[in-house]
């Protein structure tokens, strides 16, 4: 699939360019193969509880089911992971409230965004030890309720996740 993405790319460049060099204005449609779908999720990476070691299949197809078919996992060697969730710019308002669902499930709460500038626009992590206090953001159940709430847009959702993510933080002192 990424040889195919590649090469049509690559194609449509080398036309452009072509293109170019005569005169020609090339549509920007070209760059983009419009009987692709895009995935409102390109992945999903979650790290959970060793426990869950063994549930590898049972888990991908509930996060299919959720709508998020490219999830990887790593699972944490002893104790919990890091109760946080830190969802792209561009991931649909019902997406990012089933990985809030399934975070709550799996990762026994949330009670950390991280901001979505960190991530690419279609992009989840739920449990990530990737970052520091820096750029987490504490959140509460009243917070994460609101954040939850199935009549927000999309962009209302990342208007809400954002307000959320934008307080300044103060250095908790290892800085």
């Amino acid at each position: 699939m990424m040889a195919l993405a590649y090469r049509l790319l690559t194609a449509c460049l080398l036309s452009a360019m072509a293109c170019g060099v005569a005169g020609v204005v090339v549509s920007p449609s070209c760059l983009a193969d419009e009987s692709t779908p895009v995935s409102a999720v390109s992945r999903v990476e979650v790290v959970l509880a060793n426990e869950y070691r063994n549930q590898v299949a049972a888990l991908k197809e509930e996060f299919a089911q959720a709508g998020m078919p490219n999830v990887h996992f790593q699972f944490a060697k002893r104790g919990q992971p890091p109760q946080n969730i830190g969802v792209g710019r561009d991931v649909p308002a019902d997406k990012a409230r089933e990985a809030i669902r399934l975070a709550l499930k799996y990762n026994l709460g949330v009670g950390i965004l991280l901001p979505e500038r960190l991530f690419p626009p279609r992009f989840i992590t739920i449990a990530s030890s990737n970052y520091d206090d820096t750029v987490e953001y504490p959140i509460d159940g009243a917070a994460l309720a609101k954040l939850q709430n199935p009549d927000l847009t999309t962009e209302e959702f990342h208007r809400l996740y954002k307000e959320f993510t934008s307080v300044t933080l103060v250095p908790k002192g290892r800085y």
